[in-house]
C-alpha cells in the first residue's frame, strides 16, 4: 500500500498534462488595406477552448499593403486536458486586467 499514493499522483500529473492533437482544414484570410488589417483563420468542424493551441501550417509570413488574399492550409489543434482547461480559464481572468492598462497617446 505504499505505492498507492505515488501512483494516485501520477495518474493525476497524466491526467493534467495530457493532450490530444488533431489535424484539421483551416481557411486563412488576410487582408492588410487602408480599411482593414487582419489575419483571421477559420478551422473545420473543430472548436478550440481555453487552454488549447493552434499551429497554422504553410502560412504566408508576409502579406503586401494593399492585398486581401485567402490561404487554404492546415492546422494542429493541440486539445489540453479538462482540469488544464479549467485552469486557464481561471488564470485568463486574472490576467485579462493587464490589459486594461494599455493605452494610445497622440
Amino acid at each position: 500500500m505504499t505505492y498507492a499514493v505515488p501512483i494516485g499522483a501520477a495518474i493525476l500529473v497524466v491526467w493534467l498534462l495530457a493532450r490530444r492533437s488533431v489535424l484539421v482544414r483551416c481557411d486563412l484570410d488576410l487582408e492588410a488595406t487602408e480599411a482593414h488589417f487582419h489575419a483571421h483563420a477559420a478551422l473545420d468542424g473543430v472548436e478550440v477552448h481555453e487552454g488549447d493551441r493552434v499551429f497554422v501550417h504553410d502560412a504566408p509570413s508576409r502579406i503586401a499593403i494593399g492585398e486581401r488574399r485567402t490561404v487554404h492550409t492546415r492546422a494542429t489543434v493541440t486539445h489540453v486536458s479538462r482540469p488544464r482547461r479549467l485552469l486557464a480559464r481561471i488564470l485568463g481572468t486574472t490576467y485579462v486586467t493587464d490589459l486594461y492598462d494599455v493605452g494610445f497617446e497622440g
